[in-house]
């Protein structure tokens, strides 16, 4: 199993758009969710944690599926230095909107399936 990046959904005054999450559970029927959740490097929260707890909560109650959170501690910071080794190696040719955003959300899956024994490579 592998972890790509599908799409960056934004919040609109805070709230989630429902839909557009809705709409990606519909086409790719996942068993299951992984929320990514902030948190200090030591572990403590911050202000947005509560938030993305709220919001794992929310997606359960919606979706009725498994949600998960993980740790993305780092992920921003990871990702980044991910991209610039892409664009670096030609892979990537130029920046635009959500691109860490998305690399972010896959390295944060793909740590949690691997922690999760679901994922190999």
């Amino acid at each position: 199993m592998a972890s790509f990046p599908l799409a960056t959904l934004s919040a609109r005054q805070g709230h989630p758009d429902w839909q557009a999450i809705a709409d990606l559970i519909k086409t790719w029927q996942p068993g299951a969710l992984v929320v990514g959740i902030p948190v200090q490097m030591d572990g403590s929260g911050q202000p947005v944690t509560r938030a993305a707890r709220r919001f794992a909560h929310q997606l359960k109650q919606r979706f009725e599926l498994p949600v998960h959170e993980a740790d993305e501690r780092l992920s921003s910071r990871n990702a980044r230095e991910l991209h610039r080794a892409q664009r670096a190696a030609g892979k990537r040719m130029r920046k635009t909107a959500g691109d860490e955003d998305k690399i972010a959300a896959s390295l944060i899956l793909k740590d949690w399936l691997t922690q999760h024994g679901d994922l190999d490579d």
